[in-house]
């Protein structure tokens, strides 16, 4: 009998408790696995379009000017300094002045 009274207050399906859990991971990926997703998209697709002359700022907050690109290193001027870099530490690229019309 208390078997029986337990299952009807305890009730509904086992599926039901699940849709929390769910719902988390759905408002998970979209606040934070999306935007991330983007973000390295983006950055790949500027790291592909390097190319001489682009001013860049590394990771490590370096300034330079790209003076020669392999797959793998970007060899930037920056001052009176030459440094090679790992492509995929190239953090942005700078900004050029708006041009005035």
């Amino acid at each position: 009998m208390t078997t029986v009274l337990a299952m009807q207050f305890t009730g509904g399906s086992p599926l039901a408790s699940f849709i929390p859990l769910l719902a988390f991971i759905a408002i998970f990926y979209f606040l934070f696995l999306l935007p991330q997703r983007r973000e390295q998209k983006r950055h790949g697709e500027m790291l592909a379009a390097l190319k001489r002359g682009d001013q860049v700022v590394t990771m490590g907050g370096l300034v330079g000017e790209v003076i020669h690109l392999t797959d793998e290193v970007v060899q930037l001027k920056s001052g009176d300094a030459r440094v090679a870099v790992e492509r995929a530490r190239i953090a942005r690229l700078v900004n050029p002045p708006a041009a005035v019309k």
